[in-house]
């Protein structure tokens, strides 16, 4: 009978520890199934960021592509406005033989002072374009009075002194990356408000303006003119000096002295 007894007491105790065994089964299979439905929401959303981050690397080649075209297109543009002010500084020149050459003298001056003065290449080459073509109004003057060896009348005189205004009306309405229109119209402005069209002074004077001054009085005195014979490079450079700070800026002033000892242009 006890044996009996003991014998039903062991059976009660299997079947807890089978029951809570299948309770830990059961528990653990409700595990794997929210493991597995994790596991497959992980793949789903990496599957999605795998779609998206295709999407985002064809945006960015997209991108890429269009900001090549940009650049071309830029690039094109910028030597098209090149080609244009060649062309135009030519045309200017051919009216005038005796100064031939005159702005793509100053345009080499005025590179060299715009490099000893640290701008940037961009605005080096609107300084130099400015300076091609700085005496683009003499289109509108008779050539007889450009190219006349002798003394100019007070009327002629006054005449050519319109160029500068007339230079910025043929540029105005054309949209260069550049101040190409100021620097022909301010060319001839002088620091103290004695130059001409507007009389403006100091920093009214855009800098490309003020950089185009000196170097059209250095290469304008050291070369032949139809009125006399060179002054020679010494004569303009002790002109700009003498006039430092009065009718020049004083900063582009010793630029141009710089850049001359260090034989960054010759005249």
């Amino acid at each position: 009978m006890k044996w009996l007894l003991g014998r039903s007491v062991a059976d009660k105790e299997l079947a807890f520890q089978n029951e809570e065994k299948e309770k830990r089964a059961a528990e653990l299979l409700i595990a794997n199934k929210e493991l597995a439905f994790q596991n497959e929401e992980k793949e789903k959303r990496a599957a999605e960021l795998l779609i998206a981050n295709k999407e985002l690397a064809f945006q960015n080649e997209e991108k890429e592509k269009r900001a090549a075209e940009l650049v071309k297109s830029h690039l094109d543009l910028k030597n098209n406005l090149l080609d244009t002010v060649k062309v135009i500084a030519k045309a200017v020149e051919m009216r005038d033989p005796y100064t031939a050459g005159h702005q793509q003298r100053v345009a080499e001056i005025a590179c060299a002072i715009a490099g000893e003065m640290g701008l940037d290449e961009d605005q080096i080459t609107g300084v130099r374009l400015g300076a091609t073509i700085h005496n683009i109004g003499t289109l509108q003057i008779p050539a007889e009075i450009l190219s006349r060896p002798g003394k100019l009348t007070d009327v002629e005189y006054q005449l050519v002194q319109t160029h500068a205004g007339l230079g910025y009306d043929i540029l105005k309405d054309v949209r260069f990356p550049w101040p190409l229109a100021d620097i022909a119209h301010q060319h001839h402005e002088r620091m103290d408000g004695s130059g001409y069209p507007q009389g403006l002074n100091g920093v009214q004077i855009c800098l490309e303006a003020r950089i185009v001054a000196v170097a059209d009085v250095a290469g304008a005195m050291s070369s032949h003119r139809p009125y006399r014979a060179s002054l020679g490079i010494q004569a303009a450079l002790d002109e700009i000096k003498t006039k430092r700070g009065i009718l020049y800026d004083p900063e582009v002033v010793d630029a141009c002295l710089k850049a001359y000892e260090g034989k960054r242009f010759s005249v």
